[in-house]
């Protein structure tokens, strides 16, 4: 005789539990990452157009559809590796959507669309950087590839625009910035992509010019300091001339009053 007890199937298993505050956060952070992507498309329309400003605001506003980042990036490395999913989840911020803020930080959102939300960010302020390029507002630029590459450290075209943009600053700082920019793309880059080349000689050229910035800022620094001296010692009949430093021969200075 058959045994009339049979093992429940699959289907009258009883439902998985699915929390209504995950399903609020991930239809909040897939709408936010549409929205972001239409403006961003009009964006790029605009571009092409030449119409650099009307493209700027539409980057702009896409960016504002995100969430922000508030502490440490999701890393290259990290976006292939399980094992760093929960920590890169805890330093993303929640989207703005139709849920309380309390929902919204006991809900666990998938990885992917965090992912997501980064790569999205660090695209939208990269294009960002290019319109301002374009504009000639070259500090700008090089604020916005930063954000880009905070979000994604290694993303080759945020390089290359902070570094031209700060070529264009040409000060002492924004030319070493430049350098490291260009050593680091050095180590990206493929060995056969022809930027390779290039990168290696706006490399090369600005060496001289990174460093005669830095002679001429420092001229500039110890001519400002000269004349702060002169006029606090001037009270005493004295000058900076009065103090003669000279080699230790052991490293250092050694100050000297001549009359």
């Amino acid at each position: 005789m058959a045994d009339d007890h049979q093992a429940p199937s699959k289907e009258s298993s009883p439902p998985e539990f699915i929390d209504e505050h995950d399903i609020k956060a991930r239809n909040g952070f897939r709408k936010c990452i549409t929205e972001a992507d239409e403006l961003k498309q009009e964006g790029n329309e605009a571009f092409r157009a030449s119409r650099w400003s009307e493209a700027l605001v539409s980057y702009r506003t896409a960016l504002s559809r995100l969430p922000r980042q508030k502490k440490q990036p999701v890393s290259p490395d990290s976006l292939q590796d399980d094992t760093s999913h929960e920590g890169a989840r805890s330093n993303l911020s929640k989207p703005e959507v139709p849920a309380s803020e309390e929902d919204l930080e006991q809900a666990s959102v998938p990885f992917e669309l965090e992912a997501e939300c980064c790569k999205a960010r660090a695209v939208l302020n990269a294009n960002i950087g290019a319109c301002l390029v374009k504009l000639g507002d070259y500090s700008g630029a090089v604020e916005s590839c930063t954000q880009s590459l905070l979000d994604d450290p290694h993303y080759i075209k945020a390089l290359q625009r902070r570094a031209a943009s700060n070529e264009q600053l040409d000060s002492w700082s924004s030319l070493t910035q430049a350098q490291e920019d260009y050593k680091l793309l050095l180590e990206l880059l493929p060995p056969t992509s022809p930027q390779v080349g290039q990168t290696r000689r706006s490399l090369q050229l600005l060496e001289p010019r990174q460093q005669a910035a830095q002679k001429k800022e420092m001229a500039e620094m110890t001519g400002k300091l000269k004349n702060l001296g002169n006029s606090i010692l001037g009270n005493f009949g004295l000058s900076t001339d009065n103090f003669k430093f000279e080699p230790n021969g052991q490293g250092g200075y050694s100050m000297n009053f001549v009359r």
